[in-house]
């Protein structure tokens, strides 16, 4: 009696999480969800004086640990029955690198993901060229994931919250864009 109560409980256990994954899944395959990701771990804060987005170089990068850490959230996500997603990244190098290596089949370069950090002022203007943004990508996406790769301040601007290395957000978008609600996703270890 005690094993079919334990047999049971482990089934109810991995039904709940194959749910959970599958929920995720499902909304993101929405047009009403899109996952804003902040780059994995590059230690610091902001970028070298004179640095250039042309060469990796002269940024703050992604650490080993962060570029580890960018291969557990796409093996993550993918367990989680995402097949396939539209990822956009910001392009400094530590969010590129943050993409590629979620391993989705590539990724583009979004200029409304750039960060803002050393124009804090811009975050309004930024923040509504991120809305219109996902409202078109929101239309035309088709049944795949939309997953932005970007930085802790645009990410601040847009949901009003920090979030740490890795960390992703599920957004709930209105057709303007908007965000209506979300969901704080730890970044998985």
């Amino acid at each position: 009696m005690r094993l079919k109560h334990l047999t049971l409980a482990a089934v109810c256990g991995l039904c709940a999480l194959w749910a959970q994954a599958s929920d995720l899944s499902d909304k993101l395959e929405s047009g009403d969800y899109v996952l804003l990701m902040r780059h994995t771990l590059a230690p610091g804060v902001g970028d070298p004086p004179r640095y250039t987005l042309d060469d990796c170089k002269t940024q703050r990068n992604l650490s080993s640990e962060g570029r580890s850490q960018a291969v557990v959230v796409g093996n993550w996500l993918k367990k989680q029955g995402l097949k396939t997603a539209d990822v956009r990244s910001s392009a400094w190098c530590r969010c590129k690198d943050t993409a590629q290596r979620l391993n989705f089949k590539g990724f583009k370069v979004e200029p409304t993901l750039a960060s803002f950090f050393d124009e804090m002022d811009k975050a309004p203007e930024r923040t509504q060229a991120l809305q219109k943004f996902i409202a078109e990508q929101r239309q035309s996406k088709g049944p795949q994931a939309l997953i932005l790769v970007t930085h802790h301040v645009n990410i601040h601007a847009y949901m009003g919250e920090n979030i740490a290395s890795g960390d992703m957000v599920l957004a709930k978008v209105d057709v303007q864009g908007k965000m209506l609600s979300y969901q704080l996703i730890p970044r998985p270890d």
